[in-house]
């Protein structure tokens, strides 16, 4: 086994997001049950928004009358009908940048997340599932559960959501010469509350969305809160460990709802809990690779560390649901199996493949599955889901739960 290079590879977390809950955002913020990090129960078999099998493009708008995909991405979706595989994609150039951009934890938009929905007699409708707190559309009195009726004059209640979330944020040329919006263009948003409608003129700006959030608990301990693994998020759950974590204090890690995102990060993420070692293996096209936390050429150094005597100091419980997914699943998994953690929620969603991007040249993206990969200990999440070492029912105090298992395991005074 050696040590794997590949730490760029890309988990489809903003995908598997769409898989398991029909929501898309402009950020990094996955919305992935009724309230926030907790997901409902998502079967395993879930496709993007439940009209099919290909995320980027369901049934509904996917193509146009005479079988031409829309926006310049026909290869893309070709390679992706070929491939047989429910977790590759094809995107349009306009929708990769945006998949990059959420990746990177900035963006240009107006700070909304969409879902779709089926209401009565299988009407498709688009409506608001989240709203960032200090964005313009926060600031325009848009809420969460407002319907989305068109976006600048168009309907969308037939459309992609990846378009919808598309059209939010604008963009400049078709195919590969497609570039998303400026701050400061505008957009029109139709919106529909309780049968009254209203038009709603936005000004895009640029948003971060962090993906980390630190808080104590009702207990004493600290609660760090990942919804996702975008760019930075590794650096800011170091820093809350060195940082905001009392000596010998008792971290609950929050990865409910956390739909996964950049291998890397979730490397370096673990890193702040282990002393180095194992975090996973994977199979790339046939070659067996290992990731480490330990600053080697298969895990990742980083400039921020935990306290004086090491991470291992503080009784870790982690917090999982079935919104949990891919890089969160492989950093959990790790945990668990390194004996780092207690393991509290429920079973994990089990999307253990590894999906690498291909640009092709009319500037579209397939976004194709190069292999799987296993827990230090060997185990195959793929399909499985990481089991908890406490369940708690999805009906049950999950969190309540965790933060009792965390007292019993944090030293007396």
């Amino acid at each position: 086994m050696r040590r794997g290079t590949g730490l760029a590879l890309v988990f489809a977390g903003v995908l598997a997001t769409g898989a398991a809950t029909g929501a898309w955002g402009e950020g990094v913020q996955p919305v992935a049950g009724s309230n926030e990090g907790a997901a409902g129960s998502v079967p395993a078999s879930a496709h993007f928004g439940g009209d099919g099998a290909r995320a980027a493009h369901g049934k509904a708008g996917g193509t146009h009358d005479d079988g031409r995909a829309p926006d310049g991405h026909a290869e893309a979706e070709e390679l992706v009908s070929r491939s047989g595989d429910r977790w590759s994609a094809a995107y349009t150039a306009r929708e990769y940048e945006g998949l990059k951009q959420t990746l990177d934890g900035e963006y240009v938009g107006i700070g909304i997340s969409v879902r779709r929905e089926r209401g009565p007699r299988a009407t498709l409708s688009v409506t608001v599932a989240r709203v960032l707190p200090g964005s313009p559309a926060d600031r325009a009195g848009i809420r969460r559960g407002d319907r989305l009726v068109a976006v600048d004059g168009e309907g969308v209640a037939e459309r992609p959501v990846t378009d919808v979330v598309a059209r939010l944020r604008g963009s400049a040329g078709k195919g590969r010469d497609a570039k998303p919006a400026e701050p400061g263009s505008s957009v029109e948003l139709r919106l529909d509350r309780d049968g009254v409608h209203r038009t709603e003129k936005l000004k895009r700006e640029r948003l971060t969305a962090d993906a980390v959030t630190v808080g104590p608990t009702a207990g004493g301990a600290t609660r760090i809160k990942v919804s996702s693994f975008t760019k930075g998020s590794a650096r800011q759950i170091h820093r809350a460990v060195a940082e905001e974590v009392p000596d010998g204090g008792g971290i609950l890690l929050d990865l409910r709802g956390n739909a996964g995102g950049l291998v890397s990060e979730a490397v370096e993420a673990a890193s702040a809990f282990l002393d180095g070692g194992l975090v996973a293996t994977y199979e790339e096209n046939g070659t067996q690779r290992a990731l480490y936390a330990d600053g080697g050429p298969g895990g990742s150094a980083h400039a921020v560390r935990a306290s004086s005597g090491g991470s291992a100091a503080h009784p870790l419980v982690v917090l999982v649901d079935s919104g949990t997914m891919s890089a969160a699943e492989l950093l959990t998994g790790a945990l668990q199996d390194r004996g780092r953690a207690v393991v509290v929620g429920s079973r994990t969603f089990g999307k253990g493949s590894v999906q690498m991007p291909r640009k092709l040249s009319d500037g579209s993206v397939a976004e194709l599955t190069v292999g799987h990969y296993e827990t230090p200990s060997g185990r195959t999440l793929d399909g499985e889901g990481i089991t908890p070492d406490l369940s708690v029912a999805t009906s049950g105090n999950a969190a309540e739960r965790a933060r009792t298992v965390l007292s019993g395991l944090q030293p007396r005074p």
